[in-house]
């Protein structure tokens, strides 16, 4: 299995592990690199990312893992962390940008930079860590249990879906995102008004939010208990939850979708940053992108990739990929603070 470390301990992790290598001279050479990452389907990431990466290089991947809010929040409280390499959603990667928590990427050390596709290169062009995957949400819902058709964002707010709903938190992932929707359900550009019309939004759908999530793998267990019948998630989870709920479908609304591309920045206080370059550079490629896109669900930034009809469902690919709409990070954070207080109010009271 794997070896993994919570969201402690970290300062004291590399001196444990060389301690534990005594022994030969190929143990003595192995490099450890200490990955913070989300931890979804960490059996699959294992075998398609991890252990082929950890014999080309012989190196032993040792993982932290947590919500992205939880990691970064870490990272930033601890100056002498070990962590070398993040994986983060937009937001929380902008912040740690902001935070001067990253090195600046050199791009001429990962040369899969180059096949990105444009938008993924936008978000690298400062120096920032590149995207390696783009993801954005929908509606996951059972029908039956519903007891009737959800095919538009709006359809969220029918009061016959009281107390039967679930949202992403305003600190996870595609918690600002839902603001966003809840903006345009107002019908106003969330910019506009520094969010005020979408909290507007958010209190008239409170009641049917019966609880609100940090880890889109809460919602399997919640669809099977029959908690709720409906929810808003991240596509890369999709496959978690239909695996044990046969009932249920994943849709994306035609009015469009909003984005996240997750990230992956180097500590600019790690120890090992010639080997988190080829790290990053590996996520890029387009052997491992292939891969990860059939086995976990990561739509590629790599444009060399080319999925067929069945990969590419559930994804931000193709026609999906047309109709995302982008959110602003930066303006995100700037008001973040602010939304998290008005948010808790009406529905984490």
């Amino acid at each position: 299995m794997k070896k993994r470390i919570g969201l402690a301990g970290l300062t004291l992790v590399t001196a444990g592990l060389l301690a534990a290598c005594g022994g030969g001279s190929a143990a003595k050479e192995q490099q450890t690199l200490i990955v913070s990452t989300f931890g979804l389907e960490e059996d699959k990431m294992q075998e398609n990312v991890f252990k082929p990466f950890e014999e080309k290089y012989n190196v032993d991947i040792v993982l932290e893992t947590g919500t992205t809010s939880e990691r970064l929040t870490k990272l930033k409280s601890n100056p002498n962390s070990t962590i070398d390499v993040i994986e983060l959603s937009q937001s929380s990667a902008a912040e740690g940008v902001g935070a001067d928590l990253f090195e600046k990427v050199d791009s001429s050390n990962i040369p899969n930079m180059e096949n990105l596709i444009d938008s993924a290169k936008k978000l690298a062009a400062d120096g920032s860590g590149p995207a390696y995957t783009l993801n954005s949400i929908g509606i996951i819902y059972n029908k039956e249990a519903a007891g009737m058709e959800i095919n538009e964002w709006e359809d969220l707010w029918d009061p016959s879906l009281k107390g039967k709903i679930s949202i992403p938190d305003i600190t996870s992932t595609f918690g600002p995102a839902m603001l966003h929707l809840a903006s345009d359900q107002q019908n106003v550009d969330i910019t506009t008004d520094n969010g005020e019309a979408a909290f507007k939004g958010i209190t008239e759908l409170a009641p049917n939010v019966v609880k609100t999530y940090s880890k889109s793998s809460d919602l399997a267990n919640m669809f099977q208990s029959g908690e709720i019948v409906a929810a808003v998630v991240g596509d890369f989870a999709v496959p978690i939850i239909t695996e044990s709920n046969a009932n249920v479908e994943y849709i994306v609304p035609q009015s469009g979708t909003y984005a996240n591309f997750n990230t992956i920045n180097i500590n600019k206080n790690s120890k090992n940053k010639e080997i988190a370059y080829k790290y990053i550079d590996w996520r890029l490629s387009q052997e491992v992108q292939e891969k990860t896109a059939v086995a976990i669900n990561e739509a590629p930034t790599n444009k060399e990739v080319v999925l067929d009809e069945e990969t590419a469902k559930n994804k931000t690919y193709g026609e999906v990929a047309e109709r995302t709409k982008m959110v602003d990070s930066a303006f995100v954070n700037q008001n973040l603070e602010s939304w998290i207080n008005q948010w808790n109010r009406i529905l984490n009271k």
